[in-house]
Formats: C-alpha cells, structure tokens, sequence
C-alpha cells in the first residue's frame, strides 16, 4: 500500500493576469502600443521583425526565505524600418559622382517650335 499526497499543487497565476496588473497596467499598455507598431512596420515593410519581452525577477538585499522580490519588466522592440532606394551614378574623370554618363556623347537638343495650326487631312 502506497501512502498520495493529498494537498493539492500549488498552480501558477495567469501570466497575462499578472502582466495586465504590472504596474497599474502601464507596462501592458506600453507593448500593446510596441507590438502594434511592430504589426505596421511589418505590414509596411514586408519584413520579419521581433518584440522581446522580459521579465527580471531579484531577490531583496540580505535574501531572506519569503521576502518581497523585485520584478520589472523590460522589452526590446526590433521593427523592420524602410530601405531608402538607391540612386544610379557614374563617376567622372576627377572621381566625382555624376549622373550623367562621362562616356556617352552629349547630344545638343532645342525644344521645337510651338504652333496652334493643325493640319487636316
């Protein structure tokens, strides 16, 4: 005959519940606002990004069994941001960039004359 415990186990409290109470829910409210501004960036960008939370937990000073414990919680909020396009350029005889090509030949264009007369057909 085997003797069971009988006192229930201990379950944990709802992470979220303890999350939305974190600092009168000030925290909570902060990543709602980074994870939605991941979702944009994300959405606008099409690029992978990441919203990291943690939670640091330390013991007082002069660690005492049951004594209060310090938690805090941080987060780090990498979202992808735009590429800015690139610029086509060539590079002069002095090494400066130019946008005109210093091997094509410049042509000498003149606007035409402008006139009202159509001609019919």
């Amino acid at each position: 005959m085997t003797i069971q415990d009988t006192e229930p186990q201990a379950q944990p409290a709802e992470f979220a519940a303890f999350l939305v109470g974190h600092l009168n829910g000030r925290v909570h409210h902060a990543l709602s606002e980074e994870l939605h501004d991941l979702l944009q960036a994300v959405s606008a960008h099409g690029k992978k990004g990441s919203l990291v939370i943690k939670v640091l937990v330390e013991p007082s000073k002069g660690h005492v069994e049951g004594g209060p414990l310090a938690i805090s919680v941080e987060s780090d909020l990498k979202a992808p941001k735009s590429t800015p396009p690139a610029a086509i350029y060539f590079v002069d005889d002095d090494g400066n960039p130019t946008r005109n090509d210093p091997q094509q030949i410049a042509l000498d264009f003149r606007t035409a004359p402008a006139t009202n007369t159509f001609k019919d057909a």
